[in-house]
């Protein structure tokens, strides 16, 4: 792709995020937020209600909305150049049942780094060219502005990769997305992972769980852990794509996978 031509394979941080509804159940919701989310719903799910589901059944999806859900996991992988000038690709999670853990732990990994972007996009004050890159799939509808919002409400410093509110699409290049690639200027060319894996022969992410089911493993199952592996997958699989789409997708077989493993935290005592 050649709009991908000015991209440095090593300064993307491929980044994926699992999220869940804020509480296991409508019924466990804050009073003063159970009339929010009916009102939510009577715009967003009309269809839903007509159809006869009910606001509490529809909770299960609350993990979608950035103002009912919350962050249980932040997977991100990227290429590194070793000595022996071969590739390495390191990835690191952030997961916690306390979300702004979660958020705080991953902001201070990326406030390292500015974004990326030319004179031409002065705009946003901290590009440059130098800067770096995030990249998700379907990250600019979804991955990108839940972080920057889950943040705001965590009252935490948004780091420059995601500070973006206000500036317009076009205005920030760092933010690469697989799925908008994809659709090459086409307003119908959604695609989901598994299937944009597929059609490049490289193996479904979706070999244990899929997104429908993240929040019963986190709030029945309480296997987190099981859901970072799950959104690991998720972000070796963007990134194999984005080598497809770079014309590099025969480096993937001597790429050096290195993970550093994941373990919650400590519970304290007393």
């Amino acid at each position: 792709m050649n709009i991908l031509r000015h991209v440095d394979l090593t300064r993307v941080f491929f980044v994926d995020i699992e999220t869940v509804p804020g509480c296991a159940t409508h019924a466990e919701l804050p009073p003063a937020h159970q009339p929010l989310w009916q009102k939510f719903c009577e715009k967003r799910h009309a269809k839903e209600l007509a159809d006869g589901q009910t606001h509490a059944e529809l909770f299960a999806n609350g993990g979608l909305y950035a103002e009912f859900g919350k962050v249980v996991c932040i997977s991100v992988g990227y290429f590194r150049l070793l000595k022996d000038e071969t590739l390495e690709f390191r990835t690191k999670s952030f997961a916690d049942d306390d979300e702004c853990e979660v958020l705080r732990s991953f902001g201070q990994f990326l406030q390292r780094y500015a974004p990326y972007g030319p004179a031409r996009y002065a705009k946003l004050e901290t590009a440059g060219p130098d800067g770096s890159f995030l990249c998700a799939h379907n990250g600019r509808e979804f991955d990108y502005g839940y972080l920057g919002r889950r943040m705001l409400i965590c009252g935490q410093e948004i780091p420059p990769m995601l500070d973006v509110a206000g500036h317009r699409p076009w205005d920030l290049p760092h933010l690469l997305d697989t799925m908008e690639l994809w659709k090459f200027g086409d307003n119908k060319g959604h695609i989901s992972l598994p299937l944009l894996a597929g059609v490049f022969g490289i193996p479904s992410p979706k070999d244990d769980i899929d997104g429908s089911q993240v929040a019963q493993v986190y709030w029945e199952e309480k296997d987190l852990a099981r859901i970072v592996a799950y959104c690991e997958k998720d972000v070796l699989t963007t990134a194999r794509i984005f080598l497809h789409y770079t014309g590099k997708k025969d480096l993937w077989p001597v790429v050096q996978l290195t993970q550093t493993p994941w373990a919650p935290r400590p519970v304290a005592v007393g």
